[in-house]
């Protein structure tokens, strides 16, 4: 019998973002903590982020750059939302980031409908986000979207069907995108944990067992090609 992430590899590739730029023209990007020249960088703000990736995809002859899943980083230690005094700071990003520095148009990985979607508004969080229930061959499981524009949310209703490929947001800007250079935040969430509207996107070591079973690599949906 199959298992899901049988199933996520034999199905054909999404794109979620910019369809009209192939995966020839994306480029892996690299921002971990063992990363030295991203540490060289002294990296602070939304626009230093900016800068850095704009310059990095120019220097690839890129148009996007994807990364970052089962990474640890620095990225968000300017935040409350992955630290506190009673846990341990999450620092082990559990989607796929996709960095491009526009308003891009967003797609849905699959066919489906709106499970849940809100404004995470907090410094840091996912800003608009909207995540989506699939059903394959009767496993269900569901995509997040994050660091959308507010604009995203407007007329949305849960349970609203979606078709593989239709256009369900356009990419945020800073600071409503959560004060983050423009990127999508995508992820696969196999149990939600009732929990609507936003889920876990890092992590910390203790939980990465979990959360790697239950967010399995976003790439198995796109494919993209190192």
């Amino acid at each position: 019998m199959k298992d899901l992430l049988e199933i996520l590899r034999q199905t054909e590739s999404a794109k979620v973002i910019s369809n009209d730029i192939a995966y020839a023209d994306y480029v892996s990007l690299d921002l971990s903590v063992t990363n030295e020249n991203l540490a060289a960088e002294k990296l602070a703000t939304a626009k230093d982020y900016e800068n850095y990736i704009q310059n990095y995809l120019e220097n690839h002859q890129a148009q996007i750059a994807f990364g970052g899943y089962n990474e640890i980083r620095n990225l968000y230690q300017r935040s409350t939302v992955f630290k506190n005094n009673n846990t341990d700071e999450r620092n082990i990003h559990i989607g796929l980031d996709l960095w491009i520095n526009e308003s891009a148009p967003i797609y849905a990985a699959l066919e489906g409908k709106i499970h849940s979607f809100q404004n995470n508004d907090a410094l840091g969080d996912y800003g608009p986000t909207i995540i989506l229930e699939h059903e394959i061959e009767g496993f269900t499981f569901h995509t997040l979207y994050g660091h959308l524009s507010l604009d995203s949310l407007t007329g949305k209703k849960v349970g609203d069907f979606v078709k593989k490929g239709e256009q369900i947001a356009t990419l945020g800007l800073p600071p409503i995108n959560g004060d983050y250079a423009p990127h999508l935040h995508f992820q696969i969430i196999i149990d939600m944990e009732n929990k609507k509207g936003d889920y876990p996107g890092v992590c910390n070591s203790k939980t990465l067992a979990f959360y790697l079973r239950n967010c399995p690599d976003p790439n198995l949906l796109l494919k993209i090609k190192s």
